[in-house]
């Protein structure tokens, strides 16, 4: 692995400019030196890429510094960290095809077929997760708001990449596009796993790929979550779904399982008493809803049922706006729960 690494660098080197260019679209050159924020592709000029010098050894070409945290590294670390990521192997196999290089034989010991399966480990999601920035500003603020969400309650659990690694199903090369990054955590609040929302570059709407939403990492029971439940707590599919409910119910905790199957499977707060099931009117929707309903009721914690007008609560959202959607849950609400979260 380390002769390998250390070739892929040497080569990489000898054209650092381009690599650059690709990598590190935000940054500039600088007479022998590209600047840029961080290795991440951050706007600013604290890092240092060295264009040209020797192919090993201090002063290399490829080498860099960042000046605002002493980090430094190679070539190879800026494609680690501008890509998103976490083992050697993807990032010999982006730095292979950016150099035109052949792949490794699919199913050696160490190649990226094996590679692969770790990238959707929870080590993975959360290592995405640092690399993510908050959603103010960003094309996530737009597509949320383009679905009828804003303002965005408790936003923590979603973050933006500019460039999450896409890889297409069919074996066409893997890409780089703006993504909706959202967290997955247990009831501990440890992060397990992470969903990405591919966009369109101006948050218009999802990126045109054919799967333009996946999950990587531990799900099961877990969920994106958004809030802190103690007593009550509202837990359906999607995010949006969840987050145009959030706008309607502002102050109740809320909880995305990200799937009908994982709904069904969703751990329950140990404080809880009252959970409100989010369905999705759809065959798959109401059979997660009998399973997690049967389980609650087991526990002894009370089950009500919001049921939405169309397909789910964003559709209600978006067809008839926050006034109506909020007027239509309140009588599926507990009376105290009316009062407490069902106010503007």
């Amino acid at each position: 692995m380390a002769r390998d690494a250390a070739e892929l660098s040497r080569r990489l080197a000898r054209d650092a400019e381009a690599v650059c260019q690709h990598y590190l679209p935000n940054g500039q050159r600088q007479g022998q030196y590209w600047t840029v924020g961080d290795a991440r592709n951050t706007p600013g000029r604290s890092m240092f890429v060295r264009l040209k010098g020797p192919e090993a050894g201090p002063g290399a070409a490829g080498h860099w510094t960042d000046a605002a945290t002493a980090e430094h590294g190679d070539l190879l670390d800026v494609i680690r960290e501008s890509c998103g990521l976490t083992s050697f192997g993807d990032v010999a196999e982006e730095a292979r095809r950016f150099l035109s290089l052949p792949q490794p034989e699919l199913g050696r010991p160490g190649n990226s077929a094996r590679i692969r399966a770790a990238t959707g480990s929870p080590e993975a999601a959360r290592r995405l997760i640092t690399m993510a920035q908050p959603i103010p500003g960003t094309p996530v603020e737009i597509y949320l708001a383009g679905r009828g969400i804003a303002p965005v309650h408790d936003a923590g659990a979603l973050l933006y990449h500019p460039h999450c690694y896409y890889r297409p199903d069919d074996g066409a090369p893997a890409e780089r596009r703006p993504a909706m990054i959202a967290s997955v955590t247990d009831l501990q609040g440890r992060i397990t796993g992470a969903h990405r929302t591919w966009l369109a570059p101006d948050g218009s709407g999802k990126a045109l790929v054919a799967a333009p939403r996946r999950a990587m990492g531990n799900l099961l029971g877990h969920a994106v979550r958004f809030g802190v439940a103690e007593n009550v707590l509202a837990v359906g599919e999607g995010i949006e779904t969840m987050l145009s409910l959030r706008a309607a119910l502002p102050g109740m905790p809320m909880a995305a399982a990200l799937s009908a199957g994982h709904l069904g499977a969703f751990d329950l707060p140990p404080t809880l008493q009252r959970l409100y099931i989010a369905r999705d009117a759809d065959a798959a929707g109401d059979k997660a809803v009998a399973v997690l309903t049967a389980r609650t009721a087991a526990a002894g914690i009370a089950v009500l049922m919001l049921s939405p007008r169309g397909g789910d609560f964003n559709d209600d959202l978006q067809a008839t706006g926050l006034d109506d959607l909020r007027a239509a849950l309140r009588p599926q609400l507990d009376a105290e729960d009316a009062r407490r979260f069902g106010e503007k």
